[in-house]
């Protein structure tokens, strides 16, 4: 059994007598952890901690922080709220905690037990399992509410309050009132900048890159090109939707409906369709029925004919990113990507 931390148990105002924590789940870039604690009436509450050691991970927690939090706030049956995020005065272990997200219920719901006829049984899972709204339309309700308008600033616009980390790439997110400008500045400049550093100068991706950023992103998304000059409205993207990044569980554990949710979020204000970027890179968003749902409620940016190319510029970064971060077997499905593009749209 693990010791919990005593900067931890005072910022959530937890019982160290009722408090226990113990490992639980993985994390590529984390430890991470159950903590169960008993009520005053009684009843057991389980709460989730991610650990991580210096000035990165302080970062990466706040970032995901905020991002669970604003995705709670618009749709709260599609992931954990976050708690809390500090670093121990014990030994200046960084650490976040949210409430249980319970993944393993996805299956348990489905078990049988004792008492009760089969039809009984299978009215009660309905009733656990029913949501009211599938991912599709969780994602769709996310992606067509407009984003929180920040302090300062008379309308919502693009960026986040907290630096966003995907994977472990930190990600600026300074506030811009154009779309183009802020994918071009704080997504592409920005992760070939850190790409060179981790893998060294590339000439040719540097040229392609730069060419998209003049080319491409103006001619693509533009503000004046989307939606006959209308552009597109900030709304919060998850960032890293991935199919590992989502699931089915009990969001605060036993008793909770099971729902389809999402983890591990690096949240932005930005245009809807960045987040299909990497859904559509690694897939797992094919199930029946999945967009065509999602688009009856989010509809694609005009022009329509373009949106194909617009999610494979979106997909560009994330591409980028994993060349980042695990090396040249990711080059090639960016450098395709970019001579695509630049062949449509570069002139």
């Amino acid at each position: 059994m693990m010791k919990l931390d005593t900067t931890i148990i005072e910022a959530l105002s937890l019982d160290p007598n009722t408090t226990t924590v113990k490992t639980h789940g993985s994390s590529g870039f984390n430890a991470t952890a159950k903590i169960s604690t008993t009520l005053n009436d009684g009843t057991q509450k389980h709460l989730f901690m991610k650990t991580a050691h210096g000035q990165k991970a302080e970062v990466m927690f706040r970032g995901e922080l905020a991002s669970l939090n604003a995705i709670h706030a618009i749709v709260p049956s599609l992931c954990p709220a976050a708690l809390y995020t500090g670093v121990s005065k014990e030994d200046g272990t960084a650490f976040l905690v949210t409430d249980f997200l319970d993944l393993s219920s996805s299956s348990s719901s489905s078990s049988g037990s004792s008492g009760g006829s089969s039809e009984e049984q299978q009215q009660q899972q309905q009733q656990q399992q029913h949501s009211g709204m599938s991912l599709a339309a969780k994602l769709a309700k996310l992606h067509t509410t407009p984003a929180p308008t920040p302090q300062g600033y008379t309308h919502p616009v693009f960026g986040f309050p907290e630096t966003t980390c995907c994977g472990d790439t930190p990600q600026p997110n300074g506030y811009e009132t154009s779309w183009a400008n802020f994918y071009a500045r704080n997504r592409l400049q920005a992760i070939l900048e850190k790409c060179e550093r981790n893998n060294g100068k590339d000439a040719e991706v540097r040229a392609m890159v730069e060419k998209v950023v003049e080319k491409v992103v103006p001619r693509l998304i533009g503000d004046e090109h989307l939606n006959g000059g209308k552009g597109v409205m900030p709304v919060v993207v998850h960032g890293d939707l991935w199919s590992g990044n989502k699931g089915r569980g009990r969001i605060g554990g036993k008793g909770a409906a099971v729902e389809d949710v999402v983890f591990d979020p690096s949240a932005v204000y930005g245009h809807s369709e960045y987040e299909l970027g990497i859904m559509n890179m690694f897939g797992g968003f094919d199930g029946k029925g999945f967009w065509e749902e999602y688009h009856r409620i989010c509809p694609m940016a005009e022009p329509v004919a373009e949106y194909g190319d617009r999610v494979r510029l979106y997909e560009l970064y994330h591409h980028l990113n994993h060349f980042t971060i695990f090396g040249s077997s990711y080059r090639s499905g960016a450098v395709a990507i970019m001579k695509d593009l630049v062949r449509k749209y570069g002139d």
